[in-house]
């Protein structure tokens, strides 16, 4: 009994496999589409923010045509795309080879900020959790690749339309990087490691001079020499940093006000890309 049982699943399972490879397969409308179709619908689902869908459109668009003005902008789409879909290895993929394959592309200028974006807002997601994690189990290289990609825009197209954003960005950049090396330094100091929370401290100060996060290294550096039995590196630390700042929140508790300098970033992500290059 339980042999025939066998058989007649064994059967059943063929029957429904036979079925299957009748029915019809589903047809990819946009096979035939010409070039201004493809581009059409993909941007279609680009305004809707269906930016997954979107893709495919635009890689087939390069596919099949891939010598006319909508390629080079499909691959600029594309990045884009990634990039709001969350898909940073993929985005930055994508930019790498735009500007690898476009380097005089009049538009190139748009994929190097679209690089530092990609970063930045990778970097955001690493501030965001800074202050409930410990800062050293953090890797801040996304900051630092975003610096960079920012700084090759502004160093190579001075004149670009993204550069003055660029410019304050690396502005903020700067202030993460120097916050790090702050939160590092105190946790060598929370741990007694006084020398090395004073170089970590020292690296801040020296390093990121306009940086807001000075004002505490100062401050931590002043408290390892005390501990480190330094007094008068001590006392010239104070009066250096009693000098820059004679209203700190250090110096006095029930001064500070202002919200933390890394809360004021509230722009919104990337523009989209450029449609010059299509009329």
């Amino acid at each position: 009994m339980q042999k025939k049982l066998s058989v007649l699943v064994a059967t059943c399972a063929l029957v429904g496999l036979s079925a299957c490879s009748m029915l019809p397969k589903a047809k990819d409308e946009s096979k035939n589409w010409s070039a201004e179709k493809l581009y059409a619908e993909a941007r279609e689902e680009m305004a809707g923010g269906h930016y997954e869908a979107a893709i495919p459109l635009f890689n087939r668009l390069e596919t099949n045509f891939p010598f006319g003005v909508y390629a080079t902008q499909a691959q600029m789409e594309v990045a884009y795309a990634h990039y709001k879909s969350a898909d940073q290895a993929q985005a930055l993929a994508a930019v790498e080879r735009f500007i690898k394959l476009h380097p005089n592309h009049p538009q190139v200028d748009y994929m190097y900020y679209l690089r530092g974006l990609i970063n930045f807002n990778d970097q955001l997601g690493f501030f965001s959790f800074v202050y409930s994690q410990d800062p050293t189990e953090r890797d801040p290289r996304a900051t630092r690749e975003a610096f960079a990609a920012f700084k090759a825009l502004v160093d190579k197209y001075p004149n670009s339309k993204y550069a003055a954003d660029a410019t304050e960005r690396m502005s903020y950049l700067i202030n993460a990087m120097a916050q790090y090396e702050v939160h590092v330094a105190n946790y060598y100091y929370r741990r007694g490691s006084y020398l090395a929370a004073l170089n970590r401290a020292q690296d801040a100060v020296t390093n990121y001079t306009d940086a807001p996060a000075r004002e505490e290294a100062l401050f931590i550096m002043i408290r390892s020499y005390d501990k480190l039995g330094m007094p008068l590196l001590r006392d010239d630390t104070q009066r250096v940093f009693a000098l820059n700042y004679p209203d700190s929140y250090f110096l006095n508790p029930n001064a500070r006000g202002d919200a933390p300098w890394w809360k004021f970033w509230s722009k919104g992500g990337a523009k989209a890309a450029p449609k010059d290059a299509v009329q």
